[in-house]
């Protein structure tokens, strides 16, 4: 699984194998926890993370929506910047 970004201790990755692996989504691991959130609607489809680490992840995750959504869409991998 490619890592898109790091920030605040999170790692950000996202699996391109396509429609196999819907709904698009990407995948914060924050040390032993990880969550992943759909990519359309921003909501958390598994796991868990600490109040600030979720709210981190979801700021970071508006922010790049676009660009997640289109690398799913066209399987063409790009790192994207860290939440500052």
């Amino acid at each position: 699984m490619p890592e898109v970004s790091r920030f605040y201790g999170i790692v950000v990755k996202i699996y391109l194998i396509g429609k196999e692996h819907n709904p698009p989504h990407v995948h914060f691991l924050y040390g032993e926890r990880m969550a992943s959130y759909d990519l359309r609607t921003m909501d958390l489809l598994e796991g868990d993370l600490p109040a600030k680490a979720d709210a981190m992840c979801r700021e970071w995750l508006s922010m790049y929506r676009e660009e997640l959504l289109e690398m799913w869409n066209t399987q063409i991998f790009k790192k994207l910047p860290p939440l500052e």
